[in-house]
């Protein structure tokens, strides 16, 4: 027990170091491929040196989110490597330690790593990330409208529908308004063709409206300056125009976003397989780990530039594979979970398999 102790304290000691360097090494280069993207506008604008610089701070925690999986992988690929070139290795599993036993540490890590990733995210992450958008199109001088034109939204169960031709978002005022409600078996209870409606909190108000209503006696006409229709009651932000990025919402938020999406009858399988993501994303540092663990031991020569490739490779193919099965989930061709999810399994059972097929 006490040699295992000792072996694990070796390699803690030899991959801690490596692990710095390489997070230190890729978030650097996250960052400038960040900065070189909008290096031109903030020239031509004469953007102040600090007002960048706070740009990069705040792009700090997404861009040590995206490193880590890269640095784990390396560092675990490198350390592994040097100990096999030094033959450590060799004296390791002479001793009667299996590799698996071995790098238990590493995979501990991984795991770990994976669920801080996760709060990191839902804390740190989204919150300095849409801080960092906002200065950036502030200093930019980027606006955004999220007015809309022409709007078709379904509401309550498909019983409501709307139609606008205009939706301004900044009086929450709707104009060329027509609004249908419908039974649930699909007959038409209530047409209103109103100049303009506004929002008064709860439902809407239409102004200079024509509305029918079909009662036992048959269908009604009859004209309102103003009123108010409780049964109209999605409210503004299903009309906005829809720019919102996910990533940038906590989950309490990204799921009520998707709701409001389904429910207006609004294309949600993106926006839901995004969601799913965000946890299946989380478990990419204990992914990379099993990996970097079954393959790092393999490098004698040249083990610095052989760990960067495989780091780099591993990475470019995991994360091709999480795009492909979301392209394929965005369209419908499979489950908006199940595109969420396949590349992590998939990748999973590699490592594992991996791991206890490898030398020891």
């Amino acid at each position: 027990m006490r040699r295992r102790t000792m072996l694990h304290l070796m390699l803690i000691r030899g991959f801690v170091p490596v692990l710095l360097i390489a997070l230190a090494f890729f978030v650097t280069i996250l960052q400038l491929v960040d900065l070189f993207d909008d290096v031109t506008s903030y020239v031509d604008r004469e953007i102040p040196f600090f007002e960048v610089f706070r740009v990069q701070v705040l792009y700090l925690p997404k861009s040590l989110h995206f490193a880590l999986p890269m640095a784990l992988l390396f560092a675990v690929s490198f350390t592994l490597g040097t100990l096999y070139s030094r033959n450590e290795l060799i004296a390791v599993f002479g001793s009667g330690v299996s590799l698996q036993g071995f790098v238990a540490p590493l995979v501990a890590a991984g795991l770990l790593f994976s669920v801080g990733s996760f709060f990191f995210e839902e804390a740190v992450v989204i919150e300095t990330l849409s801080r960092k958008l906002s200065l950036e199109r502030e200093l930019l001088n980027v606006s955004s409208s999220r007015s809309n034109s022409n709007v078709t939204r379904i509401g309550s169960g498909s019983r409501i529908v709307y139609q606008a031709d205009f939706y301004n978002d900044e009086t929450t005022t709707l104009s060329g308004v027509l609004l249908l409600e419908r039974d649930e078996a699909g007959n038409v209870l209530t047409i209103v063709s109103a100049r303009t409606a506004r929002w008064n909190g709860e439902s809407w108000d239409v102004q200079s409206a024509r509305i029918f209503e079909r009662g036992a006696s048959g269908t009604v006409e009859r004209f309102s300056s103003s009123e108010t229709l409780a049964q109209f009651d999605l409210p503004p932000g299903a009309f906005r125009r829809i720019g919102r990025d996910i990533d940038q919402m906590q989950l309490a938020e990204a799921q009520t976003w998707i709701e409001s999406l389904r429910s207006a009858g609004l294309p949600y399988r993106e926006d839901l397989t995004k969601y799913h993501e965000r946890f299946s994303f989380a478990l990419t540092p204990f992914i990379v780990v099993l990996i970097a663990t079954a393959i790092g031991g393999r490098f004698r020569k040249n083990i610095l530039l052989m760990s960067l490739l495989v780091s780099l490779s591993v990475s470019v193919v995991y994360y091709v594979t999480q795009m492909i099965s979301g392209l394929l989930a965005y369209s419908g061709r499979i489950s908006p979970i199940f595109g969420a999810w396949s590349g992590v399994l998939v990748f999973v059972v590699i490592g594992i398999g991996l791991l206890r097929l490898s030398r020891t």
